[in-house]
């Protein structure tokens, strides 16, 4: 800006010389235009860098050890304790031991009374025992996959400090040595093919009936397993409820579960109670033999290729057949004759004769929905 006199002249001394030449050789509209082509191949340019960073990003370059390191880790993979597999898995394990606790009673409907008039004796319903066999082993392998699954799922330790969370274990000799101690026992008791090798085994043992031996050790290992059965699905039914709560997270829910629960009790209150009917009358049979051999109450010995065998057992027909009359327990007046108790209601329903499963498993199932709340102050009142 100049001063003349009292006038102010000013002139565009602000410009640089480049400007000036630039409005002198392009027009305004041309600059504009050059403007915007420069701004559009800047940002081409960073977008294109940007794409080139995110490009070199994943292709970091590894040593060898790094690399057996990354190789062996993925070779003894380690299961998240909290992932959604394990969460899913742990559901289906879950279903399956509920099964378990179904499947198991069915061994207990193999025995049977034969009472047909020309014989009074004991026999094995070898058709169902192998369809228990076939179906508690389909179900054992869920054990089998559930016991590979906890040598291979980490577990988060005891936090260090009051505060704070726990890290999470993954070294598979803490794991192994973790799971031993705690479960591994339980799970190898519970499917342990005991019954399996009675069926099987059972023919070939020649000394006593295959009947005999088979109905007395079920009895035993049936119970027996059922406690590590049981044991193990309490732990796992708290992990499912706590990680989802699906299973009784409503009253519809709730309701459903203590239904079924009443309905597998009184499943396996019916099998109990058909075996033990057997059992009854194996025992008057057997106050009755008295000095006879007790394995000639089974009806493979009239099959026996030992004549002698199969002679006393002809011979022991001729006692039963006037012994051990079915009297209802409140007609009890002699003290000689035997006392059924809750019992005699199969025997005389011929339910524990009949080979027919449907018939004998929903007459049983139905007597335990009836006196699932009274039985035990009736086995009270009869022993």
């Amino acid at each position: 800006m100049n001063v003349r006199g009292n006038k102010f002249v000013s002139f565009e001394s602000d410009k640089s010389l480049t400007e000036r030449y630039a409005d002198a050789i392009f027009p305004r509209k041309v600059r504009t235009s050059l403007a915007s082509v420069m701004e559009s191949v800047q940002r081409g340019v960073e977008m294109g860098s940007q794409r080139v960073k995110s490009f070199r990003k994943p292709m970091n370059v590894t040593s060898p050890r790094n690399k057996s390191e990354k190789d062996s880790g993925s070779s003894k993979k380690i299961l998240d304790p909290q992932g959604s597999f394990l969460e899913i898995w742990n559901k289906i394990f879950l279903l399956a031991c509920i099964i378990a606790l179904a499947l198991d009673p069915l061994f207990f409907y193999t025995p049977v009374v034969v009472n047909d008039g020309t014989q009074k004796c004991l026999n094995l319903n070898k058709r169902l025992a192998n369809i228990a066999c076939v179906l508690r082993t389909l179900i054992d392998a869920f054990y089998i996959i559930h016991m590979i699954f906890q040598f291979r799922t980490g577990f988060i330790a005891a936090p260090s400090g009051v505060f704070g969370r726990g890290d999470l274990i993954v070294d598979p000799w803490a794991i192994a040595k973790r799971y031993f101690f705690t479960y591994c026992i339980i799970d190898v008791l519970s499917i342990l093919p005991l019954p399996q090798l009675v069926i099987l085994l059972g023919p070939s043992l020649k000394d006593q009936p295959v009947a005999f031996l088979t109905k007395e050790s079920l009895r035993y290992i049936i119970f027996c397993q059922y406690v590590p059965r049981i044991v193990r699905i309490v732990p796992l039914y708290i992990e499912v409820t706590r990680t989802s709560g699906i299973i009784t997270e409503t009253a519809w829910g709730g309701a459903a579960l203590n239904l079924f629960l009443y309905t597998l009790a009184s499943h396996v209150l019916g099998a109990i109670w058909y075996m033990i009917s057997v059992e009854r009358q194996e025992r008057c049979w057997g106050d009755v033999a008295g000095s006879y051999n007790r394995s000639l109450l089974y009806c493979t010995c009239n099959d026996s290729a030992d004549h002698g065998l199969a002679e006393s057992f002809r011979d022991l027909q001729k006692v039963l057949n006037t012994s051990c009359p079915l009297i209802e327990p409140d007609d009890i007046k002699n003290s000689t004759d035997f006392n059924f108790g809750i019992f005699f209601e199969a025997l005389q329903s011929e339910i524990v004769g009949t080979r027919s499963f449907r018939k004998k498993f929903f007459y049983c199932f139905w007597w335990g929905l009836r006196n699932l709340r009274f039985v035990y102050h009736n086995l009270l009142i009869d022993y």
